[in-house]
């Protein structure tokens, strides 16, 4: 399997080159992967964040063949080198965009929108477009149809699990995508942090699962309180997890919150939750 380097583009199948940002971090991982697709005309998945090095590197191994950029979502670790790219080379930006929650980048404007299963093509690739919701409302992974290969942005990380961020994101939405996405042939995940992953569809069941035992824990944690506020809830939910991260796994058990309460299974009163 490639290893993750800084700054070179890395081969991982015969259309697809990957190039990491070294913007690593705990919540990016070893960094941000962008992905280039083509040989001849080419498309550049998640550009990733403006960090000199990392344009630079990603023009010198588009040169003039750049014809599109490609955001899996606007965050701002995967589309603020967008703009300067599409001003270098001329190349189409194509993406969803959504209204600013906090937390997403407002450089990338001037996007071609994209409807499910809608595909990208020339004589070389086609790359479809699987509107992905979950992570964030805008989200779109890519698959490259002649490779089997799934670009997966923040839907699927190699080593961790995404955060969900009401109210643009949705745990709901999240997991349906995820089953959605074992309809698709697909031989490998290209992830937007971390490594390929391979086996999809076990790897697929794996994270379903994982959420749907979080959620038991929420729905327990609530049942012996009775009533409590999502702080309360963090260090119980999440007792596996670094407190350090504490703040993040807040927002994705508050995505479970809402799905729950969505099926009726847990009510809000004013700050505190309480099962229905």
């Amino acid at each position: 399997m490639p290893q993750i380097v800084h700054g070179k583009p890395v081969r991982i199948s015969k259309r697809v080159q990957r190039i990491t940002a070294p913007n690593q971090g705990a919540m990016t991982g070893p960094g941000t992967n962008s992905y280039i697709v083509g040989t001849e005309e080419l498309a550049l998945i998640d550009p990733g964040p403006c960090i000199e090095s990392h344009i630079d590197a990603m023009l010198k191994a588009t040169a003039s063949r750049l014809k599109w950029i490609l955001v899996t979502h606007t965050h701002r670790d995967h589309s603020p080198a967008a703009l300067p790219i599409a001003q270098a080379t001329g190349a189409k930006l194509v993406g969803n965009i959504i209204p600013n929650d906090g937390f997403q980048d407002e450089t990338f404007q001037g996007a071609t929108s994209l409807k499910n299963d809608e595909l990208i093509s020339n004589k070389e690739f086609s790359i479809r477009a699987l509107l992905t919701p979950g992570h964030v409302s805008n989200h779109i992974c890519y698959l490259v149809e002649e490779d089997k290969i799934l670009i997966t942005g923040d839907h699927m990380m190699q080593g961790s699990t995404v955060v969900i961020v009401p109210p643009a994101g949705s745990m709901k939405d999240y997991i349906d995508s995820l089953k959605r996405m074992q309809t698709y042939d697909v031989n490998y995940v290209a992830p937007g942090h971390g490594d390929l992953i391979e086996e999809p569809k076990r790897e697929i069941m794996r994270l379903i699962d994982h959420r749907l035992k979080r959620e038991k824990k929420v729905h327990n944690a609530l049942t012996n309180a009775r009533e409590a506020t999502i702080d309360e809830l963090v260090p119980v939910v999440y007792d596996d997890v670094d407190p350090a991260l504490h703040k993040w796994a807040a927002m994705s058990l508050h995505a479970h919150l809402i799905k729950l309460e969505i099926e009726q299974s847990v009510a809000k009163n004013g700050k505190y939750w309480i099962i229905a």
